[in-house]
């Protein structure tokens, strides 16, 4: 290997393992992508005969360039630059030590023939096609067992022109789950940034047994009636960072999975220390934040701060069953702004949805440890509707300064809650419900997740109005 190499390599673990360090209970995830996108080898895709007319298939130009740069991989990666006009491509395989650069005006355009989008197996903590049995078609821009790989530009675009898909999922004709815009599997030090997505068939992007995910700067974009265009679905990963994003879509802006019942459990394979970030975004069908409901292998250690959420369904949602198996703990949201918003906070325990009829019936998952903390709310239809599973309740759900002013014409109790049990400090409005009836100072702030410090120091006098101004 190359001394080169080694020096970029170095230089782009240390990028990735410095920035994640545990400050006050909370990830810092501090990315500076300067260090990952120069390379020493750079070619155009026009050098490989493609076409940026919109019309012309380049699938083998993308697949012929990035051929003949990973002879470059050991000597310092290389770089793909895509020049402004409308590229038209099926599905092409990225390599490692590679950056692919959309520059200004530069789109990349997904092909609408469903035969240049190739099919393949399943992954293996889902047994089967996520919303068909079988097998699934490969993503536009797909990799695996990848190492520094950067996907960014001068805010160039990837469209996957996905209304034919929705249309065929409608009506029934798919034989194969439909394919996501970016799929990386089993891949370390990946980075998404500057760029804009538009009408993905179905999850934007996937990252997917991967760890050292960085996610920033991206607008994302898709019908509010497009079905299942989740925007960024970090699943069994490890060190992932989603910053910086403008999402709306039809389904959930982002998405933290990890497997699917009986599959995720012998997968084993959990999502962790995963920070989002000032989010922004609007979704009328789904969550601007979930958890699951594919959440077999174990979620844990999410932080959630500066989300914002407008004309939306729900807020944020955990999502399970009985038979998923798993656990989701240690999950901090904080400083959430809702504006008009159906259902502010949802869990649902009884969520459905299994790969087979072979799943355990007595595979309960664990939901523990919740924080909200400092979530302010105008014209919400229900504050929280907090539905866990009988005789497997949720535990050491925590709120704390929480603010949502429901709409006056709601016919709805505000708070409603079974099989959940928790603590809540200056809550408005109120949560009534008897298993929240104790508060979380003095006694139990020990079984809240990641209290702020300063909320916890202002506690010991019951005073609001130090940290109020935080508002």
């Amino acid at each position: 290997m190359k001394r080169s190499f080694l020096l970029s390599y170095v230089l782009l673990v240390h990028a990735f393992y410095g920035a994640w360090c545990s400050v006050g209970g909370s990830l810092h995830c501090e990315y500076s992508n300067s260090l990952t996108l120069h390379r020493p080898h750079s070619v155009s895709i026009t050098e490989f005969g493609a076409v940026g007319d919109g019309v012309t298939l380049n699938t083998k130009a993308f697949q012929n360039a990035l051929f003949y740069l990973n002879t470059f991989s050991d000597k310092g990666g290389a770089k793909l630059f895509v020049p402004a006009g409308q590229w038209l491509t099926g599905s092409f395989d990225l390599i490692s030590h590679l950056t692919l650069w959309l520059d200004k005006g530069a789109t990349i355009l997904g092909s609408t023939n469903s035969e240049n989008w190739p099919v393949v197996d399943p992954l293996p903590s889902y047994g089967r096609g996520r919303e068909l049995p079988g097998r699934r078609h490969r993503s536009l821009i797909y990799g695996q067992n990848l190492t520094d790989v950067v996907i960014t530009g001068e805010n160039g675009t990837i469209d996957g022109q996905g209304s034919i898909w929705w249309d065929w999922f409608r009506n029934g004709e798919l034989n194969y789950t439909r394919p996501h815009l970016v799929e990386l599997m089993n891949s370390t030090g990946l980075i998404i940034s500057n760029l804009t997505f538009l009408n993905s068939p179905f999850w934007n992007i996937h990252p997917v047994y991967c760890r050292d995910v960085v996610v920033k700067n991206l607008t994302i974009l898709a019908p509010l009636d497009s079905p299942n265009t989740d925007g960024v679905d970090p699943d069994s990963s490890t060190n992932v960072c989603i910053e910086d994003c403008y999402i709306v879509t039809g389904d959930d802006l982002v998405s933290i999975k990890s497997g699917w019942d009986e599959y995720g459990i012998s997968y084993a394979r959990p999502s962790s220390k995963i920070k989002i970030n000032r989010l922004t975004g609007q979704t009328t069908s789904s969550s601007g934040i979930a958890i699951g409901s594919e959440m077999s292998g174990g979620v844990s250690d999410i932080y959630i701060k500066d989300l914002h959420l407008f004309n939306s369904n729900t807020g944020i949602r955990i999502k399970t069953s009985p038979g998923r198996g798993g656990y989701v703990r240690n999950v901090h949201v904080s400083n959430v702004k809702l504006d008009n918003v159906k259902k502010a906070i949802r869990f649902t325990g009884k969520y459905g949805e299994h790969p087979d009829g072979n799943f355990d019936t007595k595979a309960l998952p664990a939901i523990e440890k919740i924080t909200f903390e400092n979530v302010s709310g105008e014209d919400i239809g229900v504050a929280g509707l907090l539905e866990g599973i009988e005789g497997d309740e949720f535990k050491n759900i925590c709120f704390l300064n929480v603010t949502l002013t429901v709409k006056k014409n709601s016919k709805k109790a505000p708070w409603r809650c079974s099989n959940v049990r928790g603590y809540s400090q200056w809550v408005s409005p109120e949560i009534t419900c008897d298993s929240f009836e104790e508060s979380i100072f003095p006694e139990h702030s020990s079984d809240c997740f990641g209290l702020s410090e300063n909320n916890v120091e202002t506690s010991s006098g019951l005073s609001r109005s130090p940290w109020l101004l935080f508002w």
